[in-house]
């Protein structure tokens, strides 16, 4: 195949950004490489059916980690999404962007480019809110964005459960001040349907002549000469090998797991662990694979009263078929939500100025020791994560053979400060269910985190059952200091016309969920290639 100005390593949250906003100049060739297929069906589409999108190889990729939990829920399993779109096309579609003072620590761990100024207004444009345009918001952008049409009794109930602990009830979570409950915002339709990256930018760039798509083939390697990249290495499904080649640049969007695993079995990696793997080094960058971000979480359920609260009967046997058929038909109901409902943003800390944890709010319950079994009786759950952790661990490969299995060390509450966060938002959970608006509703927490009452006790909770947010960062980041392996414009240190921009790059978490994050992320690094590629002219 000829040669492209840039290529595009994965097609998830930046990835199919990247692609749309590239190819709209019609002198820039643009390949899309992505590992597994289109994923367009009306259970990708349909916000409740990431149940079983997380469940199929066909559209999840599965990542053993070193998280054993023993005693507990066994070894933990990363998941991410396998299609066009990525993981937005199996996650629960919450629409967080985070707030003025993340982006500003950005442009001073990163460059200016990055500051709110720069962001808010690309975040603007991505949006088309269906609450309508406002300072904080915008409409007409390619990604649909709304509210809870219809929350329920338990739901506004919780919400007041907040205001008597002293939280703001905000009715948008894009209200520049982050503290406060309110129902969540979702990346879904007027018609129920998820917007993932693939819908919101892909779509409509599919039939340009200078964008292709290429789906199922695995990208191993970038091939390098003379320290400048001149293409991509990898096989199909089948097995036999392809590569393509660069005129251009090489973006890799594969995202915090995808992308240093590519760079590592290119030989660019830090020198210890490419040695230990038998890889020969390329380039010594001792970042990349390193310096994982990661939220813990431990689900709390709280059984309710009655069925009528909860949801848990809605999706087994013939309400399952019912539910579909409706959403099918056009009809809003609990097939057409994201994974939860309404979330708050609170200090557990005393130190804490600003919010330094997320609590989340579904009118379900998941049996802890059955996998994503819905529970028989009526629940709710509730978890929580610490919005900045500090505590870091990494992706590592251990063998030249691109199958085989990654080392991912979760290294979940390994600093201190993770750890007394984590206490604090247990125990500012129950302070929340105390309440008198929620009382009425409630029989109580259940016994699986009920048994933990001492910091120890909620610890040791943790370390057994303890599993992502799926929400990884950090590991190629991006600095104005020489030790990280981007600089503030995404350009890899050490080897020309390589670039990453995928959510690995965010030196420290955005405070919140990342779908958003990278979406406007990718959105900015388009402006800024676009910029780069006028100068170079």
């Amino acid at each position: 195949m000829g040669d492209f100005d840039y290529i595009i390593v994965g097609a998830g949250s930046a990835g199919c950004v990247l692609a749309e906003q590239l190819s709209a100049d019609p002198a820039c060739r643009v390949l899309l490489v992505e590992e597994g297929q289109s994923g367009d069906s009306f259970v990708v589409n349909m916000p409740k059916g990431f149940g079983k999108t997380l469940t199929d190889p066909n559209t999840a990729h599965y990542y053993p980690t070193t998280n054993a939990r023993e005693g507990g829920a066994g070894p933990e399993v990363w998941l991410r999404g396998k299609m066009l779109g990525g993981s937005s096309g199996v996650n629960g579609m919450v629409w967080n962007r985070g707030v003025a003072a993340d982006y500003d620590r950005l442009a001073e761990l990163a460059g200016e480019q990055w500051s709110w100024e720069h962001m808010l207004p690309v975040f603007r444009s991505l949006e088309n809110h269906a609450s309508g345009a406002s300072a904080d918001r915008g409409v007409g952008g390619p990604i649909e964005v709304k509210s809870h049409p219809a929350p329920s009794p338990l739901l506004k109930a919780w919400l007041e459960a907040g205001r008597a602990l002293g939280l703001p009830v905000k009715s948008d979570h894009s209200d520049p001040r982050q503290e406060g409950i309110g129902p969540l915002q979702w990346n879904i339709d007027a018609k129920g349907r998820r917007v993932s990256a693939a819908r919101g930018f892909l779509k409509r760039a599919q039939h340009r002549p200078n964008l292709q798509v290429v789906t199922g083939v695995r990208t191993d390697r970038v091939l390098i000469e003379q320290r400048r990249v001149t293409g991509i290495a990898g096989v199909r499904g089948d097995g036999s090998p392809v590569q393509f080649a660069c005129a251009g640049e090489v973006i890799l969007s594969a995202g915090a797991i995808g992308s240093p695993r590519i760079l590592q079995l290119s030989g660019i990696g830090a020198a210890e662990d490419l040695d230990s793997a038998g890889i020969p080094v390329t380039l010594d960058s001792p970042g990349i694979g390193h310096h994982l971000r990661e939220h813990v979480l431990v689900m709390t359920n709280w059984r309710l009263k009655h069925m009528r609260d909860s949801v848990n009967n809605q999706f087994g046997g013939v309400r399952l078929l019912a539910n579909v058929a409706q959403h099918l038909a056009g009809r809003n109901n609990i097939m057409n939500y994201g994974s939860s409902e309404a979330a708050a943003f609170v200090r557990v800390l005393e130190e804490s100025e600003r919010p330094d944890s997320q609590l989340m709010f579904a009118p379900y319950t998941i049996d802890p020791g059955k996998g994503m079994a819905m529970e028989t009786e009526p629940g709710m759950q509730i978890f929580a994560m610490t919005l900045r952790p500090r505590s870091q661990g990494s992706v590592r490969v251990t063998s030249p053979d691109p199958a085989a299995m990654l080392a991912i060390e979760p290294n979940y509450l390994s600093d201190p400060y993770d750890q007394r966060a984590a206490i604090g938002q247990f125990r500012y959970v129950r302070r929340l269910m105390a309440q008198a608006p929620i009382q009425p509703f409630l029989v109580g927490e259940t016994a699986f985190s009920a048994q933990a009452q001492s910091d120890e006790e909620i610890l040791d909770l943790f370390r057994r059952y303890g599993s992502a947010g799926y929400h990884a960062t950090a590991t190629v980041r991006m600095g104005k200091d020489n030790t990280a392996p981007l600089d503030g414009r995404l350009r890899l240190r050490g080897i020309e016309g390589l670039r990453v921009i995928d959510c690995s790059v965010f030196p420290e978490m955005v405070a919140g969920n990342t779908n958003a994050p990278t979406m406007g992320m990718a959105m900015r690094a388009a402006q800024l290639l676009r910029e780069d590629r006028r100068a170079y002219n």
